[in-house]
C-alpha cells in the first residue's frame, strides 16, 4: 500500500518545478493519507560548511501553532527553580537522581533545561545527551535561570535546529491534521528564521533549495523566490 501511495504521490507533483509555499503545503496535506497523523517536515539545503564554527546554523524557532508533538521537558534544578519548573508543567525534574537515571540509560525525554548551577552536574551526562542534541545549552535558550518560560516555550511547539554535515537543516514543523493555513504559517516561519540565520562571512549562495514533505509522502519543492 506504501509503494502505491508514493506512486500516486508522485503524479500530483512535477519534479521539475519548484512551487509556491501555499500550493506546496496544499500538495503535502493532501497526499499525507497515511493511517496515522503525519508530520510535516521542512528541509533547507544551505550553501555552508558546518565544520567552519561561523557557519554552523543553529538555534530554536517559536512556530505560532506549534509542532502538534507532545514534548517531554526535563529540568536540572533544585530549590526553588526545581518548583519553578514543575509549577511550569515539567514532566522530570531533578538533580543528582536525574543525572543517575540518564546514567542508568532511562532518557524519557524531548528536551533537557538546566540552571547555570546545574552545568557542572550536567557535564556528568553530556556524552550521553549531547549525540542525541539534548545537551542544555544557553545558545538554545535550554540553560537559563528563566526555567518557567524555558517550560512553558517547549511544550508551546519551540523546535530546535541544527544544520548537518552535508549542509541540510530540517525541522518536524506540523502534524498533517492541521489546516492547511496553519501549516503555511508554521513553514514560513521556520524558513524566514533560517534566512535570518544567514552567516555574515559567507560568500556564494546561502538557500540553495528548500523541499516540504509528510513522512509517509514525498518531498515537495518549494520556490524560494516566491516566499
Amino acid at each position: 500500500m506504501a509503494g502505491k501511495r508514493i506512486v500516486n504521490a508522485y503524479k500530483t507533483i512535477d519534479k521539475t518545478q519548484a512551487y509556491a509555499l501555499k500550493e506546496a503545503v496544499k500538495i503535502v496535506k493532501s497526499n499525507a493519507t497515511a493511517k496515522f497523523d503525519e508530520t510535516i517536515d521542512v528541509a533547507i539545503n544551505l550553501g555552508v560548511d558546518p565544520k567552519h564554527a561561523d557557519q554552523m546554523i543553529r538555534g530554536v524557532c517559536a512556530l505560532p501553532h506549534g509542532t502538534g508533538k507532545t514534548v517531554r521537558v526535563a529540568v536540572l534544578a533544585q530549590g526553588e527553580k526545581a518548583d519553578e519548573a514543575k509549577a511550569a508543567g515539567a514532566d522530570i525534574v531533578g538533580a543528582e537522581n536525574l543525572v543517575d537515571s540518564i546514567l542508568s540509560g532511562k532518557i524519557d525525554f524531548d528536551r533537557c533545561i538546566a540552571t547555570p548551577d546545574m552545568m557542572g552536574l550536567a557535564g556528568r551526562v553530556a556524552r550521553v545527551l549531547g549525540p542525541k542534541g539534548l545537551m542544555p545549552n544557553p545558545k538554545l535558550g535550554t540553560v537559563t535561570t528563566d526555567v518557567a518560560g524555558a517550560v512553558k516555550k517547549a511544550k508551546a511547539g519551540e523546535v530546535q535546529y541544527r544544520v548537518e554535515k552535508n549542509g541540510i537543516v530540517h525541522a518536524g514543523i506540523a502534524k498533517a491534521s492541521f489546516s492547511e493555513d496553519k501549516i503555511y504559517d508554521n513553514a514560513k516561519t521556520f524558513i524566514e528564521t533560517i534566512l535570518k540565520a544567514k552567516p555574515q562571512s559567507l560568500k556564494g549562495t546561502y538557500l540553495k533549495k528548500i523541499s516540504i514533505s509528510s513522512t509517509m509522502g514525498v518531498g515537495v519543492r518549494v520556490d524560494a523566490s516566491a516566499l
